[in-house]
């Protein structure tokens, strides 16, 4: 597995991330042990790279990461975010940035994946109400005190990065990228790349939509959040799903599937890009990490670009208050 730097603090990680979060909540069919032989078979192929997050299945996904590495944490690159605040019951209670809540919230995740420092950790969402500087400021003061090796971003706005980056080196930036949400290329990816910050595409495979395995919304579980996604909606879903189609027809042509292909775009776009797909299934995984040997030439970018241009997906990535919280 090819290795790359993401930032230029001295952050090296595995070409490809591993994305936790479907094995403990949102997606349907989890499973502790599918969970431990994904993370397992992982390893074994060289992706290293795991991204969590405090909020995901309110802390238990963390304990799940944690028990996953349990003797031989040194193997892994361990990520995880904090900021989206959640009630016992799962609730969601907003975004919180507030210097004091941030120190809290690196000791409980220590605590949770059982660890003494954090690889990555990045503020999940900006806080409208705390000024940035202040939480990394309080992000800084964890990295001096050895809790914390590299401070990330999440959905940050251009403004807010240089204002963090001013603040301490800021060594990636976790935001939506793929085939049908292109959203970065306007500022975002410029300013990292000015700045000399990594970026970490998550949901690259468009949570799924990109491998053209689901054809209505009956195929997703009843208990699956996608079903309350805008572009998963009626018409939406209908012309999103005619654009995966070209997709389809696209990878035929280069002998892989739909979901290679659609990665493989997104590892095309640099190679300060570490992709995080998220999966709990063994061959789902192995399909994804074959995406690395995809070579596209300049017709194929070309034909995608065609279909599926900048803002061509039907509906927004979040619903109307989630939207919100992000690129500010």
């Amino acid at each position: 597995m090819e290795q790359r730097k993401l930032g230029s603090q001295g952050l090296i990680v595995s070409a490809l991330g591993l994305g936790c979060m479907g094995m403990s909540e949102f997606y349907s069919g989890r499973s502790e042990v599918a969970a431990f032989a994904t993370i397992d078979r992982a390893l074994q192929l060289g992706v290293s790279f795991l991204d969590t997050a405090d909020m995901y299945g309110v802390g238990s996904n963390e304990e799940l990461v944690g028990k996953a590495v349990r003797g031989r944490r040194n193997q892994f690159v361990i990520a995880t975010k904090f900021g989206n605040m959640r009630g016992s019951e799962g609730q969601f209670l907003g975004v919180n940035g507030k210097p004091e809540y941030v120190k809290q919230c690196c000791e409980a995740s220590l605590k949770r994946l059982g660890i003494e420092v954090i690889d990555l950790y990045y503020q999940h969402r900006v806080d409208p109400n705390v000024p940035i500087e202040e939480t990394v400021g309080a992000m800084s003061d964890l990295v001096h005190q050895g809790k914390v090796r590299y401070l990330g971003l999440s959905e940050a706005g251009a403004q807010s990065i240089r204002l963090a980056h001013a603040v301490h080196p800021i060594s990636a930036l976790q935001t939506e990228y793929s085939l049908w949400s292109r959203d970065p290329e306007e500022e975002i990816l410029s300013t990292v790349r000015e700045l000399g910050i990594g970026f970490v595409p998550y949901s690259p495979l468009g949570r799924g939509f990109l491998s053209g395995r689901i054809k209505s919304i009956d195929d997703l579980a009843p208990d699956d959040y996608r079903r309350h996604s805008p572009r998963f909606q009626g018409e939406n879903f209908q012309k999103n799903l005619a654009l995966v189609k070209q997709v389809g027809e696209l990878a035929a042509e280069k002998h892989c599937t739909a979901a290679q292909l659609a990665l493989a775009w997104v590892l095309a776009q640099g190679k300060d890009l570490i992709p995080i797909p998220g999966t709990k299934h063994i061959n789902l995984l192995e399909e994804n990490i074959a995406a690395l040997d995809i070579s596209l030439t300049t017709d194929d970018l070309n034909r995608l670009d065609a279909i599926m241009p900048l803002g061509a997906a039907a509906g927004t990535r979040y619903a109307a208050p989630q939207m919100l919280a992000v690129n500010r």
